[in-house]
């Protein structure tokens, strides 16, 4: 956390408290032991009484600890104060702790009373004067005032962490979003420099073969040709795939589930039915995260088109409190087992889609079996 330029202000006037509280209690022992009525105990009484309002530092965070500390360090005034009247004027002290460590009406009130007892204290000892009536009185007011100043200033120093927190927050975001469009831009050009070159190339090997396989067709080598052929027009769809793999998520202008729409939209086929389901509330979702749900939508809906030999497939799309799913089922043939394992043996498309999740903070599964196969993904939602 950034730290508050006012930090310097509020640390200066805690020491200026404890050292005005060190001042008065060290006047107050001096002046009783010299005027010799009950030094002893005065003394002791004291060393008590800084002793506990130091100890205080460790209940800065417990707001019931330091509240129980205060009580005990009141306590130990009023004993003061029986003993020697000029430990009336420690409460000035009391009087700042009073008002930072409780609500506003009941430091107040705290403030009045401690007030009432310093002034029925110093009287009880040397009988009642004016400036035993106003010196307590005075002190009440300007403590009263210098805490709302410091409650307010408290307040405008939050109010500024928070400003600040807020914008470095966004500074960060912002960052976040440029270092993902930054990827973002560079897999779109390798996707193009791909498509203008590994891609044109294999479409033309495999035209050429073509060429070659019509012209010659009793050629001795006819076979060999066509298994070139074949295998370059195979190396093309998989290129082709890896082309849309690396071009961005089509997120631009659509909603999340509207993607997903036109995923399922392509993939459909006369003998392929092909629903997507949106379930909960629909949420704006980090763009990372939304771009790999639509790309393991779209590994998990070509390997149903090219293996699955299904009827029916269903994606769908749930909104949870803590997270969002996605599920794309599938009646087709299922898969091989020895395909569904994690390791570079198995499916490079499954492995990849599990990759992508996982850089994501995700988690994967898929279950298969013959009629029914589903790819279930899974993307904790961080709280706002």
């Amino acid at each position: 956390m950034h730290r508050s330029p006012l930090t310097p202000v509020f640390s200066a006037l805690q020491l200026g408290l404890h050292a005005l509280v060190v001042a008065l209690t060290v006047v107050v022992a001096v002046q009783e032991v010299v005027a010799g009525s009950h030094p002893s105990v005065i003394v002791v009484l004291a060393v008590l009484f800084l002793g506990v309002y130091f100890i205080g530092g460790r209940f800065r965070r417990n707001l019931v600890g330091a509240r129980v500390w205060l009580a005990v360090l009141t306590a130990i005034w009023l004993a003061l104060v029986a003993f020697a009247p000029l430990a009336v004027y420690l409460v000035f002290g009391l009087f700042f702790l009073y008002l930072h460590l409780l609500p506003r009406y009941w430091g107040l009130i705290a403030v009045t009373a401690a007030t009432m007892v310093s002034v029925v204290g110093f009287a009880a000892h040397r009988g009642w004067t004016l400036a035993g009536v106003i010196g307590p009185l005075l002190g009440a007011l300007v403590a009263v005032a210098i805490g709302l100043g410091y409650g307010a200033l408290f307040r405008e120093a939050a109010e500024r962490q928070r400003l600040i927190d807020e914008l470095l927050d966004t500074r960060n975001t912002l960052a976040e979003q440029e270092r993902t469009a930054g990827k973002m831009a560079e897999r779109e050009r390798l996707a193009q420099e791909i498509h203008d070159t590994v891609a044109q190339g294999l479409s033309s090997i495999q035209l050429l073969l073509h060429a070659v396989e019509r012209a010659a067709p009793d050629h001795p080598a006819l076979e060999k040709i066509r298994l070139a052929r074949e295998t370059a027009a195979d190396s093309l769809v998989e290129t082709r795939h890896l082309i849309a793999e690396l071009t961005p998520a089509p997120l631009e202008g659509h909603s999340l589930a509207g993607a997903l729409t036109r995923v399922a939209e392509r993939a459909a086929a006369p003998g392929l039915d092909a629903q997507v389901l949106v379930e909960g509330d629909p949420q704006r979702l980090p763009m990372p995260i939304e771009a790999a749900l639509v790309r393991i939508t779209q590994g998990a809906v070509s390997n149903v088109v090219r293996h699955a030999h299904a009827q029916r497939m269903r994606i769908t799309l749930t909104y949870a409190d803590d997270a969002v799913h996605l599920d794309v089922v599938d009646d087709g043939v299922g898969i091989d087992p020895a395909v569904l394992a994690e390791s570079p043996s198995g499916s490079f498309g499954l492995n990849a889609m599990r990759s992508r999740v996982e850089q994501q903070g995700g988690t994967m599964d898929v279950e298969s079996e013959p009629g029914h196969t589903a790819v279930t993904v899974s993307f904790p939602l961080e709280d706002e």
